[in-house]
């Protein structure tokens, strides 16, 4: 399925699932929970670009630091058609790289040190093509209304439960009987589990669409595979030998995330597998060359 049919169909059942919970609750408190939600995340959304660069410890350089990679940057962009971003360095030892900012005049594109020593100049410009790909996307937009929708039902969820710990189960008749009572608490616990995994399935499909752009952008699908199975597997062997994983906040961010799992955890990963990435490009690979 088309990755941006696939985003639509994710952000209209969680819009789906949002009016289900707020009908199990009505009342008065349905209000205050989803303007909480959306205040929250429109602080997120408005100053993303600051909060990230602090909690990743990323330093924005000029272009007399890094002119390499200053001018690599800027010939993607070019050819995207996107101002200029600002650039960073992450003092990481472990590969990896993201783009914030809440549009393409505010993004900044950060790299670790641990991702300039490990890719050549032809897999960093695919990992750039990548991250310029989700400013070009607004996927911080994206990201934005799928984590408000899945904080409001998080939270509605989390007033139901505690309302059914304290004698007030929801009523969904009208006469206040209490029939039904049971099916929206059960929807009161099972709804912020599975807003989880509908955000975390359109950031899979943001994911997917970054790398197809990124292929596109470059007309080199394999530089960026190449360096998705380096930093994985450099990423994970790195941390599996002490050295410090990504912080989750920021994780769901970067290229590529080293705390990936296998199992159910992958229902609730940002990333999707590294071989699904790595396969797709390789078939766009195929349809350049044919």
């Amino acid at each position: 399925m088309n990755n941006q049919l696939k985003t639509l169909l994710l952000l209209g059942a969680l819009s789906a699932l949002l009016v289900a919970i707020g009908g199990a609750i009505g009342g008065k408190a349905l209000p205050i929970f989803l303007v909480l939600a959306l205040a929250m995340n429109l602080f997120g959304y408005l100053f993303s670009d600051s909060i990230v660069l602090r909690m990743s410890g990323a330093r924005v350089i000029d272009e007399t630091e890094a002119p390499a990679l200053h001018g690599m940057v800027r010939e993607l962009a070019q050819r995207a058609g996107l101002p200029m971003p600002k650039v960073a360095i992450v003092a990481e030892p472990v590969p990896n790289a993201f783009a914030t900012g809440r549009n393409p005049s505010r993004a900044v594109v950060a790299v670790t040190e641990g991702l300039l020593r490990l890719c050549d100049a032809r897999e960093l410009r695919g990992v750039l093509a990548h991250e310029l790909a989700h400013v070009r996307n607004r996927d911080t937009l994206v990201a934005t209304i799928a984590a408000a929708g899945a904080a409001a039902i998080s939270y509605i969820g989390q007033s139901l439960q505690w309302g059914a710990l304290l004698g007030h189960a929801p009523q969904s008749d009208e006469d206040g009987d209490g029939q039904g009572s049971g099916g929206g608490l059960l929807l009161a616990f099972l709804a912020p589990i599975a807003a989880v995994m509908l955000q975390m399935g359109i950031s899979r499909s943001r994911e997917f669409l970054a790398d197809e752009y990124a292929a596109e952008l470059t007309g080199d699908p394999e530089a960026l595979a190449s360096a998705l199975l380096k930093l994985q597997s450099y990423g994970e062997r790195m941390v599996a030998g002490g050295a410090p994983a990504p912080a989750p906040a920021t994780a769901s961010l970067s290229i590529v995330n080293p705390l990936l799992g296998g199992g159910l955890s992958k229902l609730f990963s940002t990333h999707p597998p590294i071989e699904a990435r790595v396969e797709a490009l390789r078939q766009l690979g195929y349809r350049y060359a044919a």
